[in-house]
């Protein structure tokens, strides 16, 4: 990615491991979501372009990608 894009709601990151884990969420916790984030969606457009379509679909997004 050229320019650093927050691909995650900062905030409900936040309040879901302050409710589950009843921690804090450091900045880097949300760069490295985002990252994640886009890998699973770039793996998502080689897997719809591979079967010709112009959609990605849920079964284009596999979590092993991560």
């Amino acid at each position: 990615m050229s320019e650093e894009v927050v691909l995650v709601v900062t905030s409900k990151v936040k309040k879901f491991i302050k409710e589950k884990g009843e921690m804090n969420t450091s900045a880097e916790t949300i760069d490295m979501l985002s990252k994640a984030i886009e890998r699973l969606c770039l793996k998502g457009i080689e897997s719809a372009k591979a079967d010709g379509r112009k959609t990605v679909m849920a079964r284009d997004i596999i979590i092993d990608h991560i």
